[in-house]
């Protein structure tokens, strides 16, 4: 036993050791040279888009790299314990043949993998929505995308299912939302307060930085039932659109209410038999 480890198993324990440390000098290295062509291909764009690239391409090659050491690590001790590889491989070549035919699906959702890293698609980090689910992209690997929605629940999605990939944080985002008025307001005044506190917010130190055009009134969107619907549009760096939005709706809220502005609500006015609608302003004369 002390000679077959003196002979076999030291030469095991160094394989091993050459294979963790080839893994570890190449996770380092695969990191360093896509950080350095990423921030070649990208330049221009903000470092935030850029560390997302580098994490989601850093993350599948080093895995990728990760199992061919292991494989390779594995195919050389192997003779060490007494195993015929070439035996081994030719099983392997066969069963390997039949799982390809009865694979297809996995073979379809690495291929799809392989595209959505090609085309950069999305990255770690970006809010997604693919195949019917919405949410932070967690991981992208070659057979499957990880994404957390907002319960925080884990989807785990086979890139082959992904046919539409919709990246609400890709470059930029944007605010859009309506702010509903009553049809009794001046809307020159309305558009003068909104545009207002977009300009306001947009010059906040807590802000400032997050947009990349100020918000601004961009017209009277609609004519709807309770109230009059005004449509404000602006660009933020990627993902800080929901959290502008946010703001800004309080900031217009207390606006209105200092200038008396009018949020309708839906009401209805209800006659019973024929009582006319100036019934209100007869009693009020009376």
């Amino acid at each position: 036993m002390f000679d077959w480890f003196m002979g076999h198993g030291i030469r095991m324990l160094v394989i091993i050791v050459i294979g963790v440390a080839i893994y570890f000098i190449l996770r380092h290295f695969i990191r360093l040279l896509i950080k350095r062509s990423v921030s070649h291909q990208m330049a221009g764009e903000l470092e935030e888009e850029i560390q997302k690239r580098v994490d989601t391409l850093s993350s599948v090659l080093v895995n990728l790299c990760g199992v061919v050491i292991a494989i390779v690590v594995i195919l050389t001790i192997l003779p060490e314990v007494g195993v015929n590889i070439g035996a081994l491989l030719a099983g392997l070549g066969i069963v390997g043949l039949a799982v390809a035919f009865g694979a297809q699906s996995l073979i379809r959702d690495i291929v799809r993998g392989v595209f959505i890293l090609l085309q950069d698609q999305y990255r770690v980090g970006d809010v997604v929505n693919i195949a019917g689910v919405g949410g932070l992209v967690q991981e992208v690997g070659l057979q499957r995308t990880i994404l957390r929605d907002l319960d925080g629940v884990v989807h785990s999605i086979p890139n082959g299912k992904i046919e539409v990939a919709s990246n609400a944080t890709r470059g930029f985002s944007r605010v859009n939302l309506n702010i509903s008025v009553g049809y009794g307001e001046n809307l020159g005044h309305v558009i003068e307060v909104v545009n207002r506190i977009c300009q306001e917010m947009a010059k906040d130190s807590n802000w400032k930085t997050d947009f990349v055009s100020v918000p601004k009134v961009i017209r009277v969107d609609n004519l709807g039932d309770s109230g009059i619907d005004i449509k404000i549009m602006g660009d933020t760096k990627p993902s800080r659109q929901w959290d502008a939005m946010g703001e800004l709706r309080l900031r217009i809220k207390n606006a209105f209410d200092e200038e008396g502005i009018e949020i309708p609500w839906p009401h209805t006015k209800v006659y019973f038999g024929n009582t006319p609608p100036t019934i209100e302003k007869t009693t009020k004369r009376k």
